[in-house]
């Protein structure tokens, strides 16, 4: 491993950080009863690689309870679990990967899907949509990477890759709660260029990327973006990210019209509890609109979990989401929300191997918007072709979601 040298001060400051957060992760675990932390050092990270190829599916399917019962059965202005009071075949994705490592320095990940989750996912509203897109929103990731082992825990991806912004990911499997928060579904779910991740030490990993947009099926112009990260893991227990993105997602692409969006996650894991804290915060000035007015999207989560017994859990997230412009979400609207969900696993190691990975998921999730532009759909027509809104929405979905993962050493 290499290892970066710091000066006393920030030495000094890095020891405070580690000794605070040590002492905040003990009591935690002291005061919910959980067992205490193992005393080792507190920045160890595991540096084992999987080896050998991996290759599995996956199936979600729900039913979304809309109590509004809109007539055209849609979430407005939203890209997954975006139909309701039906049967939903969310997705549907096959893959196949193996990651780069030090017996092997070449990776590789490939993957297909469909279903209501994969049409939008790669858009923000009204924005030019690149030629061919409606088949290739049937790709999930397509990339290919390298350790660089000269310089240890550099690796480089070149394709399709899963984004390094936002908290949750396109795949409901791979998230704490059925339905998406708002931050993360206007927040890019997978990036196409190149990216470079340089882990320094055991806690501080770096990270940049060279992508063709915020939405990779969107194609405003041809300029590329760019962004930079920072991962901090003072202890086993405690993660901090922070991904800036800077780029011109506009036909105009000078200077002054990038856009500029913020990402910022705190998530803290233990044995039966775990907190994850989402603020984001983006900004571009509108180039199509007089006076290229300056828009502004701020929103923030907070998901808490707890795993009660060995094949449950639950969790609840409150979030906020303000588009003051509707820039991002299309509508001018301040929207407020909660989301409890309940994850029931009902098969385990003993039985059949198939089945293992099976969850099935309740979740209630309440939605306010307002402004005037805000809103969602319900019954009836404002006029015969023009839906009607209402401030709020209340959703209960019922989900099944199905994966079959192995991998061949």
């Amino acid at each position: 491993m290499i290892t970066t040298s710091v000066g006393p001060a920030n030495n000094s400051w890095v020891t405070r950080t580690t000794i605070l957060t040590w002492t905040l992760c003990t009591v935690l675990q002291t005061s919910i009863g959980l067992p205490a932390l193992a005393h080792e050092p507190c920045t160890s990270l595991p540096c084992t690689y999987p080896n050998g190829w991996q290759y599995g599916t996956y199936l979600d399917v729900s039913y979304p309870l809309n109590f509004n019962f809109p007539e055209n059965h849609l979430w407005r202005n939203r890209s997954t679990v975006p139909r309701h009071n039906e049967l939903s075949p969310n997705m549907a994705m096959a893959y196949v990967r193996t990651e780069a490592s030090p017996g092997s320095e070449w990776g590789m990940e490939l993957a297909v899907q469909g279903g209501y989750d994969s049409r939008e996912f790669a858009f923000l509203p009204g924005e030019p949509k690149l030629s061919g897109a409606d088949t290739l929103r049937h790709v999930g990731l397509a990339n290919v990477s390298y350790r660089v082992l000269k310089a240890e825990d550099i690796t480089l991806t070149a394709g399709l890759f899963s984004s390094f912004l936002g908290s949750e990911k396109l795949y409901a499997k791979d998230n704490v709660h059925y339905t998406r928060a708002w931050t993360s579904d206007y927040s890019p779910y997978a990036m196409f260029g190149l990216n470079a991740v340089y882990r320094m030490n055991k806690s501080v990993t770096v990270l940049g990327f060279i992508v063709n947009g915020y939405a990779h099926l969107s194609r405003p112009n041809d300029q590329p973006s760019y962004g930079l990260g920072l991962t901090f893991k003072p202890l086993p227990c405690v993660t901090f990210r922070h991904t800036l993105y800077a780029g011109p997602d506009q036909q105009r692409s000078d200077l002054e019209f990038w856009r500029y969006y913020l990402n910022n996650i705190a998530e803290w894991q233990g044995q039966h509890f775990f907190v994850s804290l989402t603020y984001d915060v983006g900004t571009e000035n509108i180039a199509d609109r007089p006076g290229a007015p300056r828009a502004f999207v701020m929103g923030g989560s907070a998901s808490i979990g707890w795993r009660f017994a060995p094949k449950w859990y639950a969790a609840i997230r409150p979030e906020f989401y303000w588009d003051r412009n509707g820039r991002w979400t299309g509508s001018e609207q301040f929207v407020k929300a909660m989301t409890t969900t309940l994850d029931y696993a009902p098969f385990s190691r003993g039985e059949p191997r198939v089945f293992r990975n099976t969850h099935v998921r309740l979740e209630y999730r309440w939605d306010e918007s307002t402004e005037i532009n805000g809103g969602f759909f319900r019954r009836g027509d404002i006029t015969p072709g023009v839906p009607s809104l209402t401030g709020t929405q209340h959703l209960i979905i019922l989900g099944l979601l199905w994966t079959f993962d192995h991998r061949q050493s």
